[in-house]
């Protein structure tokens, strides 16, 4: 049997960094703007290089994201891959949700609490503190609303790797504390994550930042393409097909572009057959600047001050606001926002009916799900995935209130009697 550090090194994928607005072409390496236009880049690649991953070479990969490395653009090489084993995230069918809900069609939960921080941002840190190591950096660094900065902390310690994470001070105190706990520089910030990663924009500028990548500053083409094996797995874990349609949550809009983008790739290299989805966005109402601007029609993003319990969502000024816009409306789907109320009791919807017990996240999620159902805005007879991205232990204090015991008895029959449990 070969084993993986036996298998041969593949040449990388990816091609180019490409410009999402004007088409611009540069050469890989750590840039995020375009030079022509400052619009975002992202990575692009080769198709002939992606149609030589077979099903089978990634079945027979690790028990994680890295078996996808052949649609990535670094790890090719697994002594430079960032690997805490992320990836193969159950996606449990959920039947009692979709009852209560009336689908008719399987639902599906993607957990992604399963990762080793409890995130999905796992995922694109492996991708990113990967792709900082093959471009020569010597520190990592993030702007993180908290499950960011959780991972980036975590891998760098894994790796020895030094790390300074800069966080809104008012985060939740579970977030704080997971990230102080791996030992980097943890640096609490008077103001709003947009004023975060304000910041850490002009930091990147300096000469004393010129050897940290910064995950979503520099390294952002490279940590982006890690949400792509969220719609890798799924596929795989569906017998290599394409669900026909998905709800993801939305901060900066990232996480549910690169899932659509992911689930094209695979259609491209032959690996699913080809197929049509719908994809449906969620927000909270108290940071839904994208949300907004659907509902209005409208594809300018507006920023607002964000507000509400979904902190991990409350990123002011998407970056990948219009492009979420673009993958729901070519796709035909939909979005809303959910205020906190609704937050919290799809929380416990999705603890009552699956057993998962999501962040606020994830209450988000669900609750746009039930939302959009009963505005007939989503088809219940069409199979779906819903995106959990985090675990509820990270914002607990969001639904500790009524959380408590049934009764609390004395240790005799009587007692249970008393309670009306017997």
């Amino acid at each position: 049997m070969t084993v993986l550090l036996d298998r041969p090194i593949v040449p990388s994928p990816a091609s180019a960094l490409v410009c999402r607005n004007c088409g611009a072409q540069f050469p890989l390496g750590a840039q995020h703007a375009c030079f022509e236009c400052f619009g975002p880049l992202e990575i692009g690649y080769d198709p002939t290089a992606l149609a030589r991953v077979t099903r089978e070479e990634i079945e027979a990969g690790p028990h994680s994201l890295w078996r996808y490395a052949g649609l990535l653009p670094v790890g090719q090489n697994p002594a430079t891959r960032v690997d805490s084993g992320t990836g193969m995230t159950p996606l449990i069918r959920a039947d009692r949700l979709a009852d209560e809900l009336g689908f008719t069609a399987p639902v599906w939960i993607k957990d992604d609490s399963a990762n080793p921080t409890h995130s999905f941002k796992d995922r694109v840190v492996s991708v990113a503190i990967t792709a900082a190591r093959e471009l020569g950096f010597e520190r990592i660094a993030c702007a993180s609303t908290g499950n960011l900065a959780n991972s980036v902390a975590a891998h760098a310690a894994r790796v020895g790797m030094p790390s300074i994470v800069f966080i809104p001070a008012d985060l939740e105190p579970a977030k704080i504390i997971q990230t102080a706990i791996y030992g980097g520089t943890l640096v609490g910030v008077e103001g709003s994550y947009d004023d975060v990663n304000r910041l850490c924009s002009e930091l990147g500028e300096t000469d004393e930042f010129e050897n940290t990548g910064f995950v979503n500053l520099n390294v952002r083409p490279y940590y982006a393409e890690g949400s792509k094996t969220l719609g890798f797995e799924v596929a795989e874990q569906l017998g290599w097909r394409i669900p026909g349609q998905y709800v993801a949550p939305m901060a900066s809009g990232s996480m549910l572009t690169k899932i659509h983008k992911g689930f094209k790739e695979l259609i491209e290299a032959g690996l699913v057959p080809a197929s049509s989805w719908r994809v449906y966005g969620a927000q909270s109402a108290g940071c839904a600047p994208i949300a907004t601007a659907f509902a209005d029609g409208s594809a300018d993003v507006q920023p607002v001050k964000p507000t509400g319990i979904a902190k991990s969502l409350n990123i002011g000024s998407p970056a990948d606001g219009p492009y979420a816009l673009d993958a729901v409306r070519s796709t035909g789907g939909s979005m809303a926002a959910v205020d906190d109320d609704e937050i919290r009791a799809g929380v416990r919807l999705l603890a009552r009916t699956t057993g998962v017990f999501a962040e606020t996240a994830g209450g988000v999620t669900v609750a746009v799900l039930r939302k959009l159902v009963e505005a007939g805005e989503i088809d219940t007879s069409i199979e779906t995935v819903v995106f959990n991205t985090g675990e509820g232990l990270k914002t607990i204090d969001a639904v500790s209130e009524g959380a408590v015991p049934t009764a609390i008895i004395q240790p005799t029959l009587k007692g249970m009697r008393a309670a009306g449990l017997l």
